[in-house]
C-alpha cells in the first residue's frame, strides 16, 4: 500500500490543485490512507485479502492516469479535467463513479486470481472498502457543494449529481466482479463484456461532467 499511496502523493504534488484529476487524486489519497489505517488497527480480519485488494484496485486508477491512452470510463475527467463550467465536485464524481463502476469490479477478479478464491470469500473486504467509501463521498458532497442558501440556483447541478448514486455504482460493481469471475473460462464473452462496461461507465462519467452554467455567486462559492 505504501507504494501506491506514495505514486498519489506524487501527483497530487505534481498537478495543479484545480485541475480535475487533482480533485479525484485528493479525494482518493485520503481513502487510501483511511483504508491502511483500519487494516492497521485490526478492522479488516483478513488483512492480507484487504491489502491486495486496495492496491489492486488502486492500481487500475494510477495505471489510467498516467496512460497515453486511458480507458473509456476515465477519458471524460481528463479530457475535461481544465473546463471552465465543470465544478470540482463534479470531477470528484466522476472519478469515483469510473474507478468504482469499472474498476473495482476487475480489481475483485484480480485479486482472486491472486490469492487463488473466489468472490464469494472477498464480499466482507468489499464491503468494508464500500463503507469507507460512503463516508467519504458525504463529506466530499459537503465540502465541496455550495451552501444550503446556493442550492436553488444551482439547481441544475444539483439535479445532476443527484441522480448518481454510490449505492447503486458499488451494488453493479460486485454483480459485474462475479459475472467476470463466472466467464473467465471464456475470455472472448468476457473481454465483450469488460468493453462494454467500460464503455457505459464512460458514458455516465461523461454525463457528470456536463458543464453548468451558474449564477455569478454560485461561481465565487466553487471558486473560494
Amino acid at each position: 500500500m505504501e507504494a501506491v499511496l506514495a505514486r498519489m502523493r506524487a501527483l497530487d504534488e505534481r498537478l495543479p490543485a484545480h485541475d480535475g484529476v487533482a480533485v479525484f487524486n485528493r479525494v482518493y489519497l485520503t481513502v487510501t490512507e483511511t483504508l491502511q489505517r483500519r487494516v492497521r488497527k485490526g478492522d479488516f480480519p483478513a488483512p492480507r485479502r484487504a491489502q491486495t485488494l486496495t492496491v489492486r484496485f488502486a492500481e487500475r486508477y494510477l495505471a489510467a492516469v498516467e496512460a497515453d491512452r486511458a480507458p473509456a470510463c476515465w477519458r471524460p475527467l481528463i479530457q475535461y479535467r481544465r473546463h471552465p463550467g465543470v465544478r470540482p465536485l463534479q470531477h470528484a464524481l466522476a472519478g469515483i463513479n469510473a474507478h468504482i463502476g469499472h474498476d473495482l469490479a476487475l480489481a475483485v477478479v484480480a485479486t482472486c486470481h491472486r490469492l487463488h478464491c473466489e468472490p464469494a470469500a472477498l464480499e466482507g473486504d468489499f464491503d468494508r472498502v464500500g463503507d469507507v467509501l460512503v463516508s467519504l463521498e458525504e463529506r466530499i458532497r459537503e465540502d465541496l457543494m455550495p451552501g444550503p442558501d446556493l442550492l436553488e440556483v444551482a439547481d441544475p447541478l444539483t439535479h445532476l449529481l443527484g441522480s448518481w448514486s454510490l449505492e447503486r455504482a458499488r451494488s453493479g460493481a460486485w454483480a459485474a466482479a462475479r459475472l467476470l469471475w463466472t466467464l473467465r473460462r471464456t475470455p472472448d464473452i468476457a473481454e465483450e463484456f469488460r468493453e462494454s462496461l467500460d464503455a457505459s461507465v464512460g458514458l455516465v462519467s461523461r454525463c457528470l461532467l456536463t458543464p453548468t452554467p451558474l449564477a455569478p455567486r454560485v461561481a465565487r462559492a466553487f471558486a473560494s
